[in-house]
């Protein structure tokens, strides 16, 4: 599972036990009771791994964006019992913006998903560095609902 962490909203999106296909799931409300909601995902989903993105920006600095996000894996090691990282997320925003754009997704549903996108982007490149050998691709997933 990969996490988008913004400061009302946290993206999430799943892979497949194998780590082969990577799939947008939902966008939270950050509303105090969003750690709940992953608890039981993970316990629903079988989840065994909790990737949270942090927003570095590009010279490498650590912003008020990444003390929430920071924040935000210091409560989930508290309250989830299953290996939390961090993976540099990096314009994984604007990647998914494009993406969402290039697949004429509207506005109004666009605003509705970028941070799943953004953790589904998240999560491809991290299955990526850690298994080179596995080919996941969100260019293809047409799930979005236009």
């Amino acid at each position: 599972m990969a996490l988008d962490v913004g400061e009302k909203t946290v993206g999430v999106a799943v892979s497949d036990e194998l780590g082969i296909t990577v799939s947008p799931r939902t966008t939270l409300k950050r509303d105090g009771l969003e750690i709940n909601r992953l608890q039981e995902m993970v316990r629903s989903e079988g989840i065994g791994t909790i990737v949270v993105g942090l927003p570095v920006s590009l010279n490498g600095t650590h912003g008020p964006a990444v003390e929430r996000s920071e924040k935000f894996v210091a409560l989930l090691r508290e309250r989830i019992q299953i290996t939390v990282e961090t993976w540099d997320e990096r314009l994984t925003t604007t990647q998914a913006e494009r993406l969402l754009i290039s697949q004429n997704v509207r506005r109004e549903k666009r605003r509705q998903i970028i941070d799943q996108a953004a953790a589904a982007l998240i999560l491809e490149d991290y299955l990526r560095a850690k298994s080179p050998a596995t080919s996941t691709d969100l260019q293809d997933w047409d799930g979005w609902d236009n």
